[in-house]
């Protein structure tokens, strides 16, 4: 069984392509999730609505999704049970007349059932597992990326944590960690393109893939955390952005970001100009 919820595009949701902006996918699949656990675990497991964490989002960015007054459709079932950890599926789409959909997204999230007054994780509960065993259907997870080590010439950016960031239990909401690495990655780009722009214009970049690992919760807090970039790898028509998100010498949450350059005519991956693929390559660690 799946649960399928209708979530309202908005306006603002949009960015200066005028798509819907990566981070605001992430939002509607918290929605969604929320609307399936208050659905249908009320009655046996009313704490997965309110009281889970996300351990990690592996987010697959497939077609570009416009403002529309119809409701995107969202399915989200469950891929794997484990003793402390469930993992969550996720399809973006519209449906078209013919029944086929047009799928914008694919993602899943692993979560955590927590105990916010203890500051840790629990086991799921027998309620808890067969609730959430009715809408199981068990997938292999994805494979992952590995990580690699921060290097001396990664691009650092100072985040600071807004009031609104944070959620009823004083945590930044994990779609939040996905705007601050947004943010730092724009910035490390900036200082990458500085040099190359003044040859060729800047090439239209699309995010096709994001994952996120939470590891220790963010809390607001008057000082900065810091963020650092970096290129782990350059392909034809595609790039990988490794980051950080830390407290001094420790890691509170990873990212990693493939970016695709798209010819902004044909709406489809092209290489970069020379000028550009030279600084992506030069910024690689050596």
């Amino acid at each position: 069984m799946r649960h399928v919820y209708e979530c309202p595009v908005r306006w603002g949701d949009q960015d200066l392509l005028g798509h819907v902006n990566n981070v605001v996918y992430v939002d509607y699949l918290q929605e969604a999730r929320v609307d399936m656990l208050r659905t249908h675990g009320r009655s046996q497991a009313e704490d997965l609505a309110e009281g889970v964490v996300v351990v990690r989002n592996d987010v697959g960015y497939r077609a570009p999704l416009f403002f529309d007054f119809r409701p995107v459709r969202i399915e989200c079932w469950v891929t794997e049970l484990r003793a402390a950890t469930f993992t969550l599926a996720y399809e973006v789409f519209h449906e078209r007349p013919d029944g086929s959909r047009k799928v914008y997204l694919q993602a899943s999230t692993v979560l955590t059932p927590y105990l916010f007054a203890e500051e840790r994780p629990r086991r799921l509960t027998a309620a808890e597992r067969e609730t959430l065993t009715a809408y199981l259907e068990p997938t292999d997870p994805a494979p992952r990326v590995p990580v690699t080590e921060r290097p001396a010439t990664a691009g650092h950016y100072p985040v600071q944590v807004r009031f609104s960031d944070v959620d009823v239990y004083r945590h930044v909401n994990n779609v939040t960690y996905f705007e601050y690495f947004q943010e730092a990655r724009i910035h490390y780009f900036h200082g990458i393109w500085r040099e190359a722009s003044r040859t060729a214009p800047q090439p239209l970049l699309v995010i096709a893939r994001k994952e996120v690992e939470y590891r220790v919760p963010v809390l607001h807090r008057p000082e900065p955390y810091d963020a650092w970039s970096w290129i782990s790898r350059v392909g034809n028509t595609s790039f990988d952005v490794q980051s950080e998100l830390c407290d001094a010498d420790r890691v509170l949450a990873r990212a990693h970001t493939t970016v695709v350059v798209v010819d902004p005519d044909a709406q489809r991956p092209t290489p970069p100009e020379p000028p550009f693929r030279d600084a992506l390559v030069a910024a690689l660690p050596g």
